[in-house]
């Protein structure tokens, strides 16, 4: 008799895990503290300060290429602000902010006893030899961040960890959506159709640069391949496929669990989710939920 394989039910808890630590990386988008930061430099604009603050580990990019890497932006919205940004800020000077703001951030989310905690050091352990079996080609987010050095601090070293791994798994889902036949406008409006995630994702539909008319044509070109139903819900085809592209996402991000073992992502999960209930308790995700908070990295 063959021993059945475990790698299934070990890339479901990869992807449970990968919830989680969304919750620990994606707060920065919002906190006030980067905010701040950021209009140090004269960058107020909300997606000014996103493309440079997302984008700033690949140096001085143009619009292409953060099109490129972010996949569900229009190129002309990308344009209004890359690469001008960078006569304000400077890439490095925008890594730096970014992780001045996470520091700021996670030590009044979390507080510093929290902060210091020898969980959240054994965490970040865990999430670095995580990241460290990460595949650079064709993830360009994930390359250029692995390029950064790791911070010394453990929820630092965390975070970066926490960001290594979220673009990993996102350049695996990108190539997930583009073998599914799913164009970036069909990919944004096939996910707000898969159930209910609430504002966050139905957000994502005005503010990625796309117009009402653009989104309609990608619902009726959904429409006639039989993935999306006259009411606007996903039909059975296109929940399959939306199915589909999640197992795809999870055998393209497979490297980082198999690395771990089912043991260490099992308690990287357990103490990644207690941070991030404690940062969604304080403020720190879109969502308020830290299980939601994965809906803002579609694409």
């Amino acid at each position: 008799m063959t021993t059945p394989s475990p790698l299934p039910s070990l890339l479901s808890a990869g992807r449970r895990c990968q919830q989680a630590l969304e919750a620990v990386h994606v707060f920065t988008y919002f906190t006030p503290e980067t905010v701040r930061e950021f209009a140090a430099f004269g960058v107020e604009d909300g997606h000014t300060r996103y493309f440079a603050e997302r984008s700033a580990a690949m140096g001085r990019v143009g619009a292409g290429t953060v099109t490129a890497a972010f996949h569900v932006f229009k190129y002309e919205l990308v344009a209004r602000h890359v690469p001008a940004v960078w006569e304000r800020v400077a890439p490095e000077e925008a890594v730096a902010a970014r992780l001045r703001a996470c520091d700021a951030a996670l030590r009044r989310m979390l507080g510093e006893e929290v902060v210091s905690a020898p969980e959240t050091a054994e965490a970040a352990e865990l999430a670095l030899r995580a990241a460290e079996a990460g595949e650079r080609a064709s993830r360009p987010l994930f390359a250029a961040q692995a390029d950064q050095p790791v911070p010394d601090a453990p929820h630092l070293a965390l975070w970066h960890a926490a960001t290594l791994l979220r673009e990993h798994r996102g350049g695996g889902h990108l190539a997930a959506l583009a073998g599914a036949g799913l164009d970036p406008v069909e990919a944004l409006v096939s996910h707000a159709a898969d159930g209910d995630r609430g504002s966050l994702t139905r957000r994502l539909l005005r503010t990625r640069g796309w117009s009402a008319e653009e989104l309609e044509e990608g619902a009726r070109r959904l429409r006639e391949r039989g993935l999306l139903a006259a009411d606007g819900a996903l039909t059975a085809a296109g929940a399959a496929l939306r199915r589909d592209v999640e197992e795809a996402t999870d055998r393209l991000d497979a490297g980082p669990w198999e690395r771990l073992g089912a043991d260490g992502t099992a308690r990287l999960t357990e103490l990644a989710g207690d941070l991030a209930r404690r940062i969604a308790a304080a403020g720190g995700s879109p969502t308020g939920s830290p299980r939601r908070a994965e809906d803002a990295r579609e694409g």
